[in-house]
């Protein structure tokens, strides 16, 4: 019975190619804008270290203006001033701890003629085993390198590409800000995508380089900076000083139950910086897990969120336009009809032969949507060719491939619910007179 009505399917849609080519485009548009934007957003939520994600935190401190409300999760600051992350890092209760902030600098390789900027990241040696970044030469830096802000720096394998033609170019020196930095490491081709250490900071990051020699050389930094109040004076020092909120901060802990002493350190920390004015917002600091990081993020800024309803809702306009042209459809047949009820046809047969006729244009327009989301991700992906942010987050996987095809078989079926209902309702005369 399935065979036949798949075979009445094809002839009816044969019979009227330009209705079922319209509604097979409606539904195609209006999953292919949906799939695009849902595949955007799952990129962008997943987590890249799942096997870590109860031992990494990101701290924050609720240090920001005490003007603000404090019983607003939104209102703590999302990144650490300059002197509360260096003496969370001097204390170094965790197993692993990591300050950061993104940098930008001029290269050049030794002998080079031609200086280009790159983007990088300033961070502690613990960064990178923390978010198993992988090396394909040497290492990260060492611990002293951190304390004597010495120039070293690790690289990344694209940027080692351009500079060594992927050669081991570990102990070969690079020029940063006019000073030689010594090769340390080269990272594997990593794409820790999204970048969950720093949601924020979108370029591909070229090199690493400790966190103290970026402070001391005055590195020009890439990322959000929030002042609540006027910085006390002139220079880079000043600033450093401040309470401008700027660094990132992540601990690895040796067990998960270890992070209620850690909160317990970080909220006796605050205590002591109120005892000498400072943090005069209520107590509320706190430490996410990836997972949790990732939902608060998202839940601060919810423009993910209404760019899905807003696809959402085009999938809808296409639906109601599909009822119209499915509805003109199988009113268009009444002659057809008639004769299969005056032949025997139940109108529960009618109406399962008008379900799969929509299940099959809805699966002409699923493989038809799924070429035009591919198409739209192709185009962001062009319009934003270099970043590898990109390319990661408009990659259309095999289950999301399956999806768009489901959905829009089972929109089609939806949309045809009215429609195959008032098309299969009539009696034989009744079908014959309207088709007069």
């Amino acid at each position: 019975m399935l065979r036949y009505n798949i075979f009445l399917a094809a002839r009816g849609i044969r019979r009227h190619p330009i209705l079922s080519a319209l509604m097979a485009v409606a539904v195609a548009l209006g999953i292919a804008m949906f799939m695009s934007i849902f595949t955007i957003s799952q990129s962008m939520s997943k987590n890249p270290l799942p096997q870590k994600n109860d031992f990494l935190y990101r701290v924050q401190l609720d240090a920001g203006d005490p003007n603000r409300p404090g019983d607003d999760p939104e209102n703590r600051p999302h990144q650490l001033t300059y002197m509360d992350a260096l003496a969370l890092m001097r204390e170094g209760w965790a197993l692993r701890q990591s300050a950061m902030f993104g940098i930008s600098a001029i290269i050049r390789p030794e002998g080079a003629e031609v200086p280009f900027e790159v983007f990088g990241r300033a961070a502690y040696s613990d960064f990178f085993s923390m978010f198993d970044a992988p090396f394909k030469y040497g290492g990260p830096w060492s611990d002293p390198a951190d304390e004597n802000r010495e120039r070293v720096v690790v690289l990344a394998a694209s940027i080692n590409d351009q500079l060594f033609g992927g050669e081991d170019s570990v102990g070969e020196h690079i020029t940063l800000k006019e000073e030689l930095f010594r090769v340390v490491g080269v990272l594997e081709e990593w794409n820790l995508l999204p970048r969950v250490y720093d949601y924020e900071w979108s370029p591909t990051e070229d090199t690493f380089i400790p966190f103290t020699t970026a402070a001391e050389m005055e590195f020009d930094r890439r990322g959000s900076t929030n002042c609540w109040q006027s910085i006390p004076g002139q220079g880079h020092q000043a600033f450093l000083a401040s309470e401008c909120i700027w660094i990132q901060f992540w601990v690895e802990l040796s067990d998960p139950s270890e992070r209620t002493s850690y909160l317990s350190f970080l909220d006796s920390y605050a205590n002591q910086q109120k005892e000498l004015g400072r943090f005069q917002r209520p107590l509320d600091n706190a430490m996410h897990t990836i997972d949790e990081w990732s939902k608060y993020i998202r839940a601060v800024d919810e423009g993910i969120v209404v760019t899905i309803i807003i696809a959402l809702l085009f999938l809808i306009v296409c639906l109601i336009n599909s009822i119209g042209l499915l509805l003109a459809k199988f009113l268009s047949r009444n002659s057809e009809l008639a004769v299969h009820r005056a032949m025997g046809a139940s109108r529960v047969q009618l109406f399962t032969r008008f379900l799969v006729e929509s299940a099959c244009i809805g699966f002409t327009g699923g493989l038809l949507g799924l070429v035009f989301a591919w198409l739209g991700l192709m185009g962001i992906r062009v319009l934003f060719r270099g970043e590898s942010v990109v390319a990661h987050v408009t990659q259309l996987d095999f289950s999301l491939a399956v999806g768009t095809i489901l959905l829009a078989i089972a929109a089609s079926l939806a949309a045809s619910l009215y429609p195959a209902w008032r098309g299969s309702r009539g009696t034989p005369a009744s079908l014959l007179r309207d088709a007069k």
